[in-house]
């Protein structure tokens, strides 16, 4: 039995749909799967407590000890979006790092985004992502720290966009955004991390396939999601990267 965790949004859903409705030959691997907050993932890897998981690449140095990266299944951010920072009012950069800002973990990629962006921001307040908007809505924050489909939501809840980490680190690096991918322990059989990794490959490559199949089980976890934005979603995480990092990536 090989034990995975991945979190509990669209594109993680519609990454593993084949794998989690037995819509692919596994090769007699069994998979448990396991959906929780990407911060909790980060933690759980730095205790090794599943065989696959996804991860934060900001978090991936402090469990290299325990696992190895896998060739499927990362999360790119692109030159037009990513991570981003929003609030209810206009708030210029210069002030931004005086301000409270939710942040969905200290180990997300998002959040290390912000710390190079903003180095002097430190009034940070941790939130399970998919709470940030409503914490800055009750002005429990002044600024949130955007991850998943929140990228795509924002708006309609009347909150505006400060600062898109995408479109930053296009600037700066001319490269995609790397935020998250999938890690295999160490400790399996390299026999089993290949055909892990190589059944991953094919899940994504099934849900590519038979879009309108995963979308459908993805929008389970698309917590309330307008099929049409879930289908965008899903598109911005989940192409051709997610099946290799190709080049740039890389």
């Amino acid at each position: 039995m090989i034990t995975v965790a991945h979190s509990s949004d669209a594109d993680d859903a519609f990454m593993f749909y084949a794998l989690a409705r037995g819509k692919i030959d596994t090769e007699g691997v069994q998979f448990e799967h396991t959906l929780q907050d990407i911060q909790k993932c980060n933690e759980d890897a730095l205790k090794r407590k599943f065989d696959v998981t996804a991860i934060s690449f900001a978090a991936y140095p402090q469990a290299v000890e325990n696992y190895l990266l896998m060739t499927s299944g990362a999360s790119m951010g692109e030159k037009n979006y990513g991570p981003l920072l929003a609030a209810k009012r206009p708030i210029p950069l210069e002030e931004v790092a005086n301000q409270s800002i939710a942040i969905p973990g200290r180990q997300t990629t998002a959040a290390l985004l912000l710390k190079r962006a903003f180095p002097e921001a430190k009034n940070l307040k941790v939130y399970p992502f998919n709470q940030i908007m409503e914490a800055v809505l009750q002005n429990e924050a002044e600024i949130g720290l955007i991850i998943h489909e929140g990228q795509l939501t924002y708006a309609k809840t009347g909150l505006v966009e400060i600062f898109n980490f995408g479109r930053w680190w296009w600037e700066r690096e001319k490269l995609p955004l790397p935020l998250g991918g999938n890690v295999i322990a160490k400790d399996l059989e390299p026999v089993l991390q290949k055909k892990v990794n190589r059944l991953l490959k094919q899940s994504i490559q099934y849900a590519l396939d038979h879009r309108e199949e995963a979308l459908d089980y993805a929008l389970r976890f698309a917590r309330g999601l307008d099929p049409e934005v879930a289908d965008r979603f899903v598109g911005m995480y989940v192409n051709e990267r997610t099946l290799d990092y190709g080049p740039d990536g890389k």
